[in-house]
C-alpha cells in the first residue's frame, strides 16, 4: 500500500518497570504523555503483572478515556527502544485511528460465533485486511483456531501466544458483550482494509541441509528420511562435530517444515523432542506425515541478526512513508537468550525506521498469516 494514515493519526508508546502495579501504571502514563483523542490502546504486561490485568485495564480506561484496549501477557514487553524482560512491568501504546477503522473481538474458544456476533456487522460493512491476535497456549487446537479465523474472516493475522508462568490474560476491552479480560482462546482487533499497514516475519534459524522427504513416520516421530533411518540423515546434515555428541544439538538444531506453495521458501521451525540412537528415529514438536518435506536448521545469533536485517531492508523498500507506529512480537527464545540483550532487535528496527512509537511482547510462539511459528519475530507497521 502506498497511501498513509491521515495527519490526525498518531501513536504514543512507553513502558515502565516496578513491583507494584499502581505506581508502575502511573509511571508509564507519565512517560506516555497526553493521549487526548486516542481511541485504541495496546497493553502488554510481563507475567509479574498478569494477576492485576483487570485492575490495570479498568484504571487505564478511566484515566485515559480510551475505551478500547487490546493486549496480553509476555515474559518480556517492549516500547520504543526499551525492553523489559523477566521483571514486573508493562508497555502501553495509545493510538488515534480513523473512526470505524478497527473492531475488537472477544476471546474465541470453540468456534467463530462470538466473532460473528460482536464484529459480524462491522466485517460485512468494512471487511478486514489484518488482525492483531493473542492466543492462549493452553488451547487444545491453537493452530486450527488460528487457521479457521484467518480463513473464515478472510484476514491476515499477526500476533503471538501469551507467555507466562502464572495467569494468561487476554485483553479485549471494548469488544461487545465480552469481559475486558479473559483466558482460553484467541482474541484481538480487526483492522479495516483502508488502514494502511505493512508486515513481515524474520526467522531465527537457517537451513543447514537440503530439503528432504519423510518416508516413514508415526505421529510426531520421524522414522525414515529419503528411505534411510532418520537419524543417519540427521547426522549427515548437522555435520561430524555435532553428530559425534548429540547432546550438543539441544537448543541449537531444530526441524524445519517447508510450507507448501510458499513463494518465499517459508518454513515452520519445530523443536527436537527426542532422539533414539538405537532405533535410529527422532521426534519433533509437530505431527508429521509420510511424504512431507523436512529439513534441519541451526539457530544462532549471527544468523538471526542477518535475517532480521534482511526482513527490515525488505520492509523499507516496500513502504513509501515513515511509519507512524509499530507492533513487534518476538519469541522468548530470541531476546537476551539469543542476542545478549533484550533490546537488540529494537535497535535494529530503529536503525532502519528511526525513532517510531512501538510496542510489543516476547511470546511463546508467533502468528503470521494463518500459522503458528517459533523462534521468529513479526513486525507490523502502521503507515
Amino acid at each position: 500500500m502506498t497511501v498513509s494514515l491521515d495527519s490526525d493519526t498518531r501513536f504514543h508508546a512507553a513502558c515502565a518497570a516496578g513491583a507494584e502495579w499502581g505506581p508502575t501504571v502511573k509511571a508509564c502514563l507519565d512517560r506516555l504523555g497526553p493521549v487526548a483523542g486516542c481511541n485504541l490502546g495496546f497493553l502488554y504486561l510481563t507475567d509479574g503483572m498478569a494477576e492485576h490485568a483487570t485492575s490495570i485495564v479498568t484504571l487505564l480506561r478511566g484515566v485515559t478515556g480510551i475505551r478500547h484496549w487490546v493486549g496480553t501477557v509476555g515474559i518480556g514487553v517492549m516500547a520504543n527502544g526499551d525492553a523489559l524482560f523477566d521483571e514486573p512491568g508493562l508497555a502501553i501504546m495509545a493510538a488515534r485511528l480513523p473512526e470505524d477503522s478497527f473492531r475488537l473481538f472477544p476471546t474465541l474458544t470453540d468456534g467463530l460465533e462470538p466473532l460473528r456476533g460482536s464484529a459480524g456487522g462491522w466485517l460485512d460493512k468494512h471487511g478486514a485486511a489484518l488482525a492483531l491476535v493473542h492466543v492462549d497456549p493452553h488451547h487444545a487446537d491453537m493452530a486450527g483456531l488460528v487457521s479457521r479465523l484467518s480463513e473464515e474472516a478472510g484476514v491476515f493475522l499477526v500476533g503471538g501466544l501469551s507467555a507466562s508462568r502464572g495467569e494468561f490474560p487476554q485483553i479485549a476491552a471494548g469488544a461487545e458483550d465480552a469481559d475486558p479480560v479473559a483466558e482460553g482462546g484467541v482474541s484481538g482487533v480487526l483492522f479495516a482494509p483502508d488502514l494502511p499497514v505493512a508486515t513481515a516475519l524474520t526467522q531465527g534459524c537457517r537451513p543447514i541441509g537440503p530439503t528432504r522427504t519423510v518416508t516413514a513416520s508415526d505421529d510426531n516421530v520421524i522414522l525414515e528420511i529419503d528411505g534411510r533411518p532418520a537419524l543417519d540423515v540427521f547426522k549427515e546434515d548437522i555435520g561430524p562435530e555435532l553428530a559425534a555428541d548429540l547432546r550438543q544439538v539441544a537448543g541449537v538444531i531444530c526441524a524445519g517444515l517447508p510450507i507448501a506453495g510458499s513463494d518465499t521458501q517459508d518454513y515452520l521451525v519445530r523443536d527436537l523432542i527426542a532422539i533414539d540412537p538405537r532405533a535410529g528415529w527422532l521426534s519433533i514438536a509437530e505431527r508429521v506425515t509420510t511424504g512431507q518435506a523436512v529439513m534441519f536448521t541451526r539457530r544462532d545469533a549471527d544468523t538471526a541478526a542477518a535475517d532480521m536485517r534482511r526482513m527490515l531492508d525488505g520492509l523499507r523498500k516496500r513502504v513509501k512513508t515513515r511509519p507512524k507506529g509499530a507492533v513487534y512480537v518476538s519469541c522468548i527464545a530470541r531476546g537476551p537468550g539469543l542476542f545478549g540483550t533484550a533490546d537488540a532487535e529494537l535497535s535494529m528496527i530503529r536503525e532502519t525506521f528511526g525513532d517510531i512509537p512501538l510496542t510489543g511482547f516476547f511470546a511463546s510462539g508467533e502468528v503470521s498469516h494463518n500459522r503458528l511459528y517459533g523462534y521468529t519475530g513479526v513486525l507490523t507497521l502502521f503507515l
